[in-house]
């Protein structure tokens, strides 16, 4: 029987709730997928012996809570132990619904610590050498409510927009991979790209970034927070900050963090996630209310 089976479980404040959630959706690429799951049951190992029981026996990705359509709203399930979500929600949709437990630090370029940035990637042949130069262009935006590519973006161009407009046009791809390939097959000019996910692409598939460069890189933020439900016991909290500490130290997980570019967590950056809802009001000062 497994550790995370065992009928001697350890006080009941440290159990994770029956059918509990587990969710990492935010670089889960195709090409990663095994990883991420190798990651996860690495992780699953600790968890147990920092004194969980009850946890999943894998990653949710689709089915409930529509988990891979809507990653923010799957996040909210009251049963999730631990899930991953970008900043912006953290600080909108998701606010007062989760609770936060650590920002990862990746090693990719683009990253300072725990922070990381997007850079604005356009077409090789695009003439523009400074964001102000990007007015009147298309702009892809994987979606409405990310850091990375939405806020940042605006905050980026917002000195420079025009009665509240700077693009000619702005369309949402879904994703930043997506993105990419509309800036490289000309639907799009340009797309703010998470530096870890263009880090990510460029060793799992190099040729989605052929005929695109990054040109210019936006205002850093705390990075992509690791989450759980919000209400957690705090025996609860210490246990998974328990597990997470040791798998990201742990010798035999290293080449699978290695693949997801995990370099370590900080514990303690909820308050620093603020600079998202600053990056928010800095563009409406300029009346840049929305990317447009």
């Amino acid at each position: 029987m497994s550790d995370r089976a065992r009928s001697d479980a350890p006080a009941p404040q440290r159990r994770a709730r029956r059918e509990a959630l587990a969710m990492l959706p935010m670089y889960d690429l195709p090409e990663l997928r095994e990883a991420t799951d190798a990651w996860w049951q690495g992780l699953a190992g600790h968890l147990a012996a920092a004194g969980l029981s009850g946890l999943p026996e894998a990653l949710t990705r689709s089915g409930r809570a529509q988990a891979a359509d809507d990653p923010a709203s799957a996040l909210a399930d009251p049963a999730l132990l631990l899930g991953q979500t970008c900043g912006y929600p953290l600080t909108h949709a998701l606010s007062g619904q989760v609770a936060y437990l650590g920002t990862p630090r990746y090693a990719a370029p683009g990253c300072a610590g725990s922070d990381y940035r997007s850079f604005v990637v356009v077409r090789a042949d695009e003439p523009a050498t400074t964001p102000a130069g990007l007015r009147g262009r298309r702009a892809a935006v994987n979606g409405w409510d990310s850091q990375s590519g939405m806020n940042a973006l605006r905050a980026l161009v917002a000195p420079h927009a025009v009665g509240g407009r700077f693009f000619a046009q702005v369309a949402t791809s879904g994703s930043h991979r997506r993105s990419i390939a509309m800036v490289r097959e000309g639907q799009a000019d340009v797309a703010a790209i998470d530096c870890v996910t263009l880090e990510l692409l460029r060793r799992v598939d190099p040729g989605a970034l052929e005929g695109v460069e990054a040109r210019f890189e936006t205002a850093s933020a705390p990075a992509l927070p690791y989450v759980t439900r919000r209400g957690i016991e705090p025996g609860l909290l210490a246990a998974l900050r328990a597990g997470l500490t040791a798998a990201l130290t742990d010798p035999q997980l290293a080449p699978v963090r290695g693949q997801l570019l995990l370099a370590g967590m900080d514990f303690d950056r909820a308050a620093d996630y603020a600079v998202i809802t600053d990056m928010e009001r800095s563009a409406e000062m300029y009346g840049y209310l929305a990317l447009a």
